[in-house]
């Protein structure tokens, strides 16, 4: 059983949301932020990455960012560029991205149900980023992105949905990056219940990205439970954020790998030493893997295909027979040197909207030293690794068209 509410969300005027809707804050460094919100004054990245607005910050532990944040969004609030819903409802957030299309349910979800594991995780999170949205959802009162979550679907979610989609929408914008954003509001409480019962069927909603989000807004959730001796669960503090997608609408991209260098190694003996690992194909016009168990490499300016040696051990174990973990247990260790490679500064991650130009810019730029292009992992083995109470390898999963933050900011007590 899934518990799915509706909220009262703070959201832009219809006519403003293009301006204020933008990435979320951490697909981008602070000098990106800046340079997109330069001309644009009521982007949220003013609250969601408020940095921007302050040159001599601090890092993570620097309260100002927080207090300037809280400034920003109430500001935004009384100058009436966000508006308070009248009651709490359902929204239907539909995204557009080229031909593709996905149609999730934006909702609160119960912390006590991600305490409790019902609420499946595939991911590690960081202790500094997490402190870092702690921080930042306990002084603004609210949190301000939402979580994404996959779930398996369910049809009489699906035509509830649908039902609210032939209504005209609340907001219909086209972002700089072309992807589109259509949102439509879900207030009757025929729908409403209907909405309730089809997620009450539902027996797991998978984080498919937003980890640190999720971690966060429970945490924050726990520190005012435990400081209010009238709680009685039905508090905002005990829901977080989240958009609601069926899994089959979904679509990972792959995460590919960059190192720096050939750990000591000339050019002739690291493909000698990948030689014994995997069957190697000098070329590999495609550069990037159509496949499971295939991977490119680009290496001093071409192209190999590298196919995995088979090993029936590793495919009864859902993380071992994950395309990251191979190359990372045959090669990136092994060969390379790269131990622990969500500490290692000598590996990076290029998600794979940047395209495989982007993988030869960088080795080509003298930073790095090879390139890999990895096939991407699937929903059904993600949900796999999750049901088995594991979790997948770091930078494993890279989802597009990401949620536009400041659409919907979920206000708690206090606000």
């Amino acid at each position: 059983m899934s518990t799915v509410v509706p909220f009262a969300a703070l959201r832009p005027r219809a006519d403003l949301v293009g301006r204020v809707a933008a990435l979320p804050y951490d697909v981008m460094s602070v000098e990106e932020a800046k340079a997109q919100a330069a001309s644009e004054s009521l982007s949220f990245l003013r609250v969601e990455k408020s940095e921007i607005d302050l040159p001599d910050h601090g890092g993570v532990e620097d309260l100002r960012i927080y207090a300037k944040a809280r400034e920003n969004l109430h500001r935004f609030h009384v100058e009436g560029v966000f508006l308070r819903e009248a009651k709490p409802c359902f929204y239907v957030y539909r995204q557009r991205m080229g031909e593709r299309f996905q149609t999730g349910i934006t909702a609160g979800i119960s912390v006590a149900e991600y305490e409790a594991g019902i609420i499946k995780k595939h991911e590690f999170t960081r202790a500094d980023k997490e402190r870092e949205r702690t921080l930042h959802i306990d002084t603004l009162c609210a949190q301000t992105g939402p979580v994404f979550i996959a779930y398996r679907g369910r049809g009489e979610i699906d035509a509830v949905a649908a039902a609210a989609m032939r209504k005209a929408p609340l907001y219909d914008f086209t972002a700089g990056d072309g992807n589109g954003h259509t949102v439509w509001r879900i207030d009757d409480e025929t729908d409403i219940e209907a909405l309730r019962l089809g997620f009450a069927a539902v027996e797991a909603l998978y984080i498919a990205d937003g980890h640190h989000r999720c971690a966060a807004a429970a945490a924050v959730g726990r520190k005012r439970r435990e400081a209010n001796p009238a709680h009685t669960g039905k508090e905002e503090y005990n829901f977080i954020l989240a958009v609601l997608f069926p899994h089959e609408q979904l679509r990972i991209l792959d995460y590919n790998r960059v190192v720096k260098d050939l750990n000591g190694m000339d050019e002739a003996g690291f493909l000698r030493r990948v030689a014994e690992r995997f069957d190697v194909h000098e070329e590999f016009p495609a550069r990037t893997p159509g496949r499971r168990g295939e991977f490119g490499m680009y290496l001093n300016g071409r192209w190999r295909r590298l196919v995995a040696k088979p090993d029936p051990k590793r495919q009864a174990d859902p993380i071992a027979s994950l395309d990251v973990s191979i190359l990372q247990a045959d090669l990136l260790e092994p060969l390379l040197g790269i131990r622990d490679p969500r500490t290692d500064r000598r590996i990076d991650f290029v998600g794979g909207i940047r395209g495989m130009n982007e993988l030869e810019r960088l080795v080509g730029s003298g930073r790095f030293a090879v390139a890999f292009s990895l096939f991407p992992a699937s929903l059904e083995e993600l949900m796999a690794v999750a049901d088995a109470g594991k979790v997948m390898p770091p930078k494993s999963t890279w989802f597009e068209p990401k949620l536009r933050s400041g659409i919907f900011v979920h206000t708690l007590e206090g606000f």
